[in-house]
C-alpha cells in the first residue's frame, strides 16, 4: 500500500510503577535508549508530565540531552513539550540549545497537555489549553526564525524578545503537533506546515478518525499554502511481543493490572466494566498488541489500512513485563517486525528459493565436480586413491 519506507521507534511516556525508585527507572530508561540504538530503532520520543506518579519525566529536554550523549545514531523527540506550561521565549531557547547539543538529532513534539491534574495545579483551564498551545507555538516558531517578537498572550508577555540562539538545524528543526483524536492537532499542524504525532492511534475513538483528522490537516495545510508530509506522520500504539501469544500474555501479568488502574484515571476512553481480563480487552479492541511478532505486523498493517501512508510507527513503552522480557520484546521486534517492512530479506529469500528449486541439479553438479577432481588427481598420480 505504501511507498514510504517505514521507520520504527518507541514512545516513552514513561509509565513506571510508583512502588519502585525513580532513580533506578531513570537509569533504566537511559539504558533502554542505548539498547534501542544498538538494535537499529530509528527514534525515541519522551514525554512531559507533572502529576499522577507514573509518568515521571517532567523535562524531556533534560532526559534527551543525557540520552543523546549515550547513543550514536538514534533520533529523539519530545513527546511532548506542553506549551501552555512554559513561557514561549524560555521554550524557544531550550529547543535551540538542545538542537545544538544533539547536532540536530531531535524533533520537537508539542501539545496542550493531557493530564488534567497538571493543568489544575497551575491554575489553567483545561478547556483553554489547546488555544494556548497554538498561541505559544506561533510565537516560538517566529523566535526560532530569528525574529524580534513583542506579543502579549493570555499568560505571557514578550517585549522585543529574541531567541538567545538560532537552531542548529536550518531553517528549523522538525516540529510535530500531538493529536489524540480531536481535529485540533491536525488543524494546528496544517496551519503552520508542521508534522503530526498521533499519540493514541489505536485507541477507540482516535482510531476511528485517523484518516479524517489527516484529511483535515491536509485541507488546512492547503488553505495556508503548505503540504502535509506523510513520511513525517507518526502513529503510536502499545506493544508487547514474545515468541508466542501465550508467552506474551504470561509476561504482561507482571504489571498490566497495576498499569490499568493508573490508566483508568487519565484515559479519555476507560476500560469496559464487564469483568473481562484487561489483556483480552486490549487485544480484542485492537488498542494494543500483546502477542507475537506477527501480531505487531498485523497492528501496523491495520493502521496502514485505516490511515493510509505514514512514516513512523512508535511502539508505546509500558512496564507490563519485567525488564528482561521487555528487552526481549524489542529484540524480537528488531529481528522480525523491522525486516518485514523494510523488505530486508527479499534477496535472501529469492536466492534461497532459487537454490531449493534447483536443488537436484545443484547436487548433481556438486557430485560431478567432486568426481572430476578425484579423477584428475588419480590420473596425475597414476593410481586409484579410492577404495
Amino acid at each position: 500500500m505504501s511507498t514510504i519506507p517505514l521507520k520504527h521507534g518507541v514512545f516513552l511516556a514513561p509509565y513506571h510503577p510508583i512502588e519502585e525508585g525513580p532513580t533506578t527507572w531513570m537509569r533504566r530508561d537511559l539504558e533502554l535508549c542505548q539498547i534501542l540504538d544498538d538494535l537499529g530503532f530509528d527514534e525515541v520520543w519522551v514525554g512531559e508530565h507533572h502529576s499522577g506518579g507514573y509518568e515521571m519525566i517532567s523535562s524531556p529536554e533534560l532526559f534527551i540531552a543525557a540520552a543523546a550523549e549515550m547513543t550514536k545514531r538514534i533520533h529523539f523527540g519530545t513527546g511532548v513539550i506542553t506549551l501552555p506550561y512554559h513561557n514561549p521565549l524560555m521554550t524557544a531557547n531550550r529547543i535551540a540549545q538542545l538542537d545544538h547539543q544533539t547536532r540536530g538529532r531531535v524533533s520537537f513534539g508539542v501539545g496542550p497537555g493531557l493530564l488534567m491534574m497538571d493543568a489544575l495545579m497551575m491554575g489553567l483551564d483545561p478547556n483553554k489549553t489547546r488555544d494556548m498551545m497554538l498561541e505559544a507555538l506561533e510565537v516560538i516558531l517566529r523566535l526560532l526564525r530569528g525574529e524580534e517578537v513583542s506579543a502579549k498572550g493570555s499568560w505571557y508577555e514578550l517585549v522585543k524578545a529574541r531567541a538567545h540562539l538560532l537552531p542548529y538545524s536550518q531553517p528549523l528543526p522538525e516540529f510535530a503537533v500531538a493529536s489524540a483524536g480531536t481535529p485540533s492537532g491536525g488543524r494546528a499542524a496544517g496551519k503552520l506546515g508542521l508534522s503530526m504525532l498521533c499519540v493514541a492511534a489505536s485507541q477507540i475513538g482516535a482510531f476511528d478518525v485517523l484518516d479524517t483528522n489527516w484529511k483535515i490537516a491536509c485541507e488546512t495545510a492547503e488553505q495556508h499554502g503548505h503540504a502535509m508530509d506523510p513520511s513525517k506522520l507518526r502513529l503510536v500504539a502499545p506493544v508487547h511481543i514474545a515468541e508466542t501469544r501465550a508467552k506474551a500474555r504470561e509476561n504482561v501479568r507482571h504489571g498490566l493490572e497495576r498499569w490499568a488502574k493508573y490508566y483508568e484515571m487519565v484515559a479519555p476512553n476507560p476500560f469496559p466494566s464487564d469483568g473481562r481480563d484487561i489483556a483480552d480487552v486490549l487485544i480484542d479492541s485492537g488498542r494494543a498488541v500483546i502477542g507475537s511478532p506477527d501480531d505487531a505486523i498485523a497492528m501496523i498493517e491495520r493502521l496502514r489500512k485505516k490511515q493510509g501512508r505514514f512514516g513512523v510507527f512508535l511502539a508505546q513503552h509500558v512496564d507490563w513485563a519485567d525488564w528482561d522480557q521487555t528487552r526481549k520484546c524489542y529484540e524480537l521486534y528488531a529481528r522480525y517486525v523491522m525486516p518485514h517492512f523494510s523488505n530486508a530479506n527479499a534477496n535472501r529469500l529469492a536466492t534461497y528459493a532459487a537454490m531449493r528449486e534447483r536443488n537436484a541439479e545443484l547436487l548433481k553438479l556438486r557430485a560431478d565436480a567432486s568426481e572430476q577432481a578425484f579423477a584428475k588427481h588419480e590420473k596425475e598420480l597414476g593410481r586409484s586413491v579410492r577404495a
